[in-house]
């Protein structure tokens, strides 16, 4: 008998009921904890090793180790349904979130995530008294993870999009 992600995070203490971030084109949590037999082919075939095991032994993803390309080579190496059709589907509906911990918002200089941003969905408000300070495009973040591993305190995030928007979006 498999372990319930939702008892063990509990049990772990992580009282919000967030389940990890799933490969780009995972069905949702139920669906893809339910059919994927752990069996680590999606974490050989990705090119940029951001996927891992999370506490359960699950596929999650980690920008920590870099971003995603979108290459669908998880996907395709996956012989169980835990995948939609990367084909035809968008890899997800995530977005990178900004954290009260950046540095623009605390007044320091600081550019890592917009330099890294390829699709450019982040922006920095420029203004004669203060530094510039970044805001996610909802719309053009393709949740690629690129921003997280480059921004020296840790204050960006990818996770499921709530509402898009032009505006900072700040988690918890």
């Amino acid at each position: 008998m498999g372990v319930n992600p939702s008892r063990r995070a509990l049990l772990r203490g992580h009282l919000d009921g967030s389940p990890a971030l799933r490969p780009p084109w995972a069905h949702d949590e139920p669906l893809f904890t339910k059919n994927c037999s752990q069996c680590g082919d999606c974490i050989r075939a990705c090119e940029t090793g951001i996927i891992t095991r999370d506490k359960a032994g699950f596929p999650r993803i980690d920008f920590q180790h870099g971003e995603c390309t979108f290459c669908r080579a998880c996907a395709d190496v996956c012989a169980e349904s835990v995948f939609r059709d990367a084909e035809r589907e968008p890899p997800w509906s995530h977005v990178a979130t900004i954290g009260r911990a950046c540095l623009g918002l605390q007044g320091v200089y600081c550019r890592s995530c917009g330099e890294s941003c390829e699709a450019g969905a982040i922006r920095f408000s420029f203004n004669a008294q203060r530094v510039p300070e970044p805001t996610v495009d909802g719309e053009a973040c393709t949740a690629c993870g690129a921003c997280v591993s480059v921004c020296p305190t840790q204050a960006m995030e990818v996770g499921p999009a709530i509402t898009h928007t032009s505006q900072p979006q700040y988690p918890g």
